[in-house]
């Protein structure tokens, strides 16, 4: 008798465990939403995870790629926060430009970056100075030097206004030259195409723009970068060009990729979406796409991600505090 109610209790327990198995999540329409118009860095981040998760077969269902413009991701986290905060079939693009915005209060004066679950940063760009072929400066030393002789003689431009990432490139050079930011003479763009046409037309002198956003002109001969502002030098075609900390500044800018969940998705939901990117970022098929769009190894999965973000949000909070934008 005994045997046989130990027979029924496994049998029981087995059915138990098949039950759970087979109600584990599983998304069924997966959707990557980029916060902005079809064609820009959102787009290329959506993908980015979109084209590898297909090639690859991690998930064997076609990831859509849905558009929400607005603010530079601000319409979307509302969105997602107030009435997508449960759903577990979508991701969500992000970027260093959404942290810059987020620590700023421009995505909702209530909202931290502790506001939704953040998944992983899978790849990245870097700041970078750039000025005409022909200009006199060599060196970013040297360009700091005459900088700071005449603030006022040389115009700074790029893709941004006053409070954006790209503006934010443009005012550490400023402070690298001991200028306040606020009185650097900073032209603001539609786009680092724009920019650099303005570099090329002497409307401006210096342009802190993304060396992957400009690797297409590196062979143009019109341009020449001073420094790329990344911890340390780059590989390939950028292996020639010095980073800024190794010729003295520090001054480093990196430009994530990545994606958040709502705040609501369950345990169990975000810690499958952890589980898939983790076996993605170790496929060649997400190398090939993340070097097809130009994107550099920078990985952070998980708990590790958020923290990050934790830390992001306080360092820009304290940058912006700096160059004077928020009290």
């Amino acid at each position: 008798m005994m045997r046989k109610s130990l027979r029924f209790v496994t049998s029981l327990a087995a059915i138990v465990a098949l039950s759970s198995a087979l109600n584990a999540f599983e998304v069924s329409k997966p959707v990557c939403l980029a916060p902005a118009k079809p064609g820009g860095g959102f787009d290329l981040t959506c993908r980015l995870v979109s084209n590898s998760m297909s090639a690859s077969k991690v998930i064997d269902k076609p990831m859509i790629v849905n558009f929400m413009p607005g603010g530079v991701g601000a319409v979307a986290y509302n969105h997602v926060i107030g009435q997508r905060s449960n759903d577990p079939e979508m991701i969500v693009a992000a970027s260093t430009g959404s942290a810059l915005n987020i620590a700023q209060g421009k995505f909702g004066a209530n909202y931290t970056v502790d506001s939704v679950k953040w998944l992983a940063a899978l790849g990245a760009d870097y700041g970078a100075v750039i000025v005409k072929a022909d200009a006199k400066w060599n060196t970013l030393a040297e360009m700091v030097a005459d900088l700071k002789a005449n603030p006022k003689g040389f115009a700074l431009g790029s893709g941004g206004s006053i409070g954006s990432q790209d503006w934010f490139k443009a005012a550490i050079i400023a402070k690298l030259a001991g200028i306040n930011p606020k009185d650097m003479k900073y032209v603001a763009f539609e786009g680092g195409g724009e920019a650099l046409t303005a570099l090329l037309g002497n409307h401006i002198q210096i342009y802190p723009g993304d060396i992957a956003e400009f690797s297409g002109q590196l062979s143009s001969g019109k341009y020449k970068v001073l420094a790329i502002l990344s911890e340390e030098r780059l590989p390939g075609q950028m292996a020639n060009i010095p980073t800024a900390k190794e010729q003295g500044y520090d001054a480093v800018w990196t430009i994530w990729r990545g994606f958040y969940l709502g705040p609501n998705v369950t345990e169990e939901q975000y810690n499958y979406w952890v589980e898939k990117i983790q076996k993605l970022v170790k496929t060649p098929e997400f190398e090939k796409e993340r070097e097809l769009r130009g994107l550099y190894p920078f990985t952070k999965i998980g708990k590790e991600y958020q923290t990050f973000m934790q830390e992001e949000e306080k360092k820009f909070k304290e940058l912006t505090k700096e160059a004077g934008l928020i009290k």
